[in-house]
């Protein structure tokens, strides 16, 4: 991670992940921007630009399908490498593409969001929603290499930015109490105008990153302690899908750790107050932390049924203890939760 990282990927790629081929999957909004920059750095002729329209509600099958197409009619093989050039969207859905094309070649992951810098890029985890739910079809692909340029967060607009602090935040409860409380009291400074692209931004994209890395590299494949990852994410994907993608993922999940927070104390795993220090926290960065009014809250309980980390028909939550520690550790990090207890924090 460094910036100006961006006008290096090319050289820097080629020797991660060196290629015949080079497919730069982006979209939209970034394409235009950025793709460019990263071709001039490759070879002439080695590279194609491949663009998906942007957002939540394109990262599917059919995308997928399109894009895989398109690489065999331009007579890509399996000495190609994929450059994912996005936010989340676009990681998961290039990290899928390079996951299953040909059985599986690399994916570099250029992240240009603060959520995909922080979280979505880090890990492997790829993949494209379903109707019932987000992500339910995928595979686990580490990249070969993960190029941060912080940089890039200047033309980042204020929305999606605000929406990176769900995930910041939420590392910060699960593994960094001292961490967490610092995001919390410096969070507008890096909402201000040139906090984006400061020092402080820089130093909280690398501690997040610390922690998602250290806790993958004990659990690849979420087997155990990489669940607490998932936490905000229950609640938050079923309220992401309900509201038709009308909802950031960070804006989403921020409802979900808010809610979650709430129904770690009710079923008495987490100590007094934790609720409202997540909160606060995320009303800081000027998130929600409850339900859009009106919300279908039985359409947000059935989405949860749907949900992969559900086990024997129950639904297992990552619940906080404190700030900084998850419970569940002699359950495998997961906390079963009933129905009744579901809509009672829902109500």
């Amino acid at each position: 991670m460094a910036p100006g990282l961006l006008a290096e990927v090319g050289p820097i790629v080629q020797q991660s992940a060196p290629a015949h081929r080079y497919a730069i999957i982006t979209d939209s909004n970034v394409g235009p921007r950025y793709a460019e920059t990263v071709r001039t750095g490759l070879p002439k002729d080695s590279c194609e630009v491949l663009l998906i329209p942007a957002g939540e509600s394109n990262k599917t099958r059919d995308t997928w399908s399109r894009l895989t197409d398109q690489m065999l009619a331009k007579g890509y093989g399996r000495d190609s490498t994929v450059i994912a050039l996005g936010g989340g969207v676009v990681g998961d859905l290039a990290g899928f593409v390079a996951a299953t094309f040909m059985r599986g070649i690399p994916v570099v992951q250029v992240p240009t969001s603060l959520m995909a810098m922080v979280d979505a890029s880090i890990g492997g985890k790829t993949g494209v929603d379903t109707y019932l739910g987000k992500n339910l079809v995928g595979a686990f692909h580490l990249p070969a290499a993960v190029l941060v340029d912080p940089q890039v967060l200047a033309t980042l607009p204020l929305r999606e930015v605000r929406a990176g602090f769900a995930e910041i935040v939420k590392h910060g409860v699960i593994a960094d109490d001292a961490y967490f409380l610092g995001v919390a009291s410096d969070v507008r400074k890096m909402l201000d105008k040139d906090g984006p692209t400061s020092d402080r931004m820089l130093a909280v994209i690398v501690r997040s990153i610390e922690i998602k890395a250290d806790v993958v590299s004990r659990d690849e494949r979420e087997e155990g302690l990489r669940k607490t990852l998932n936490f905000g994410h229950t609640i938050g994907h079923a309220v992401e899908l309900v509201s038709g993608y009308s909802l950031l993922h960070g804006e989403s999940v921020a409802i979900g750790m808010a809610l979650e927070g709430r129904l770690a104390e009710q079923i008495g795993v987490a100590e007094a107050g934790t609720a409202e220090s997540i909160s606060r926290a995320l009303q800081a960065a000027g998130l929600p932390t409850d339900l859009p009014r009106p919300f279908d809250k039985k359409a947000v309980l059935e989405a949860m049924k749907a949900d992969k980390k559900g086990q024997s028909g129950k639904t297992r939550f990552a619940l906080p203890s404190r700030i900084g520690a998850m419970a569940g550790e002699e359950t495998g990090w997961t906390v079963t939760v009933t129905d009744d207890q579901l809509r009672e924090v829902l109500a």
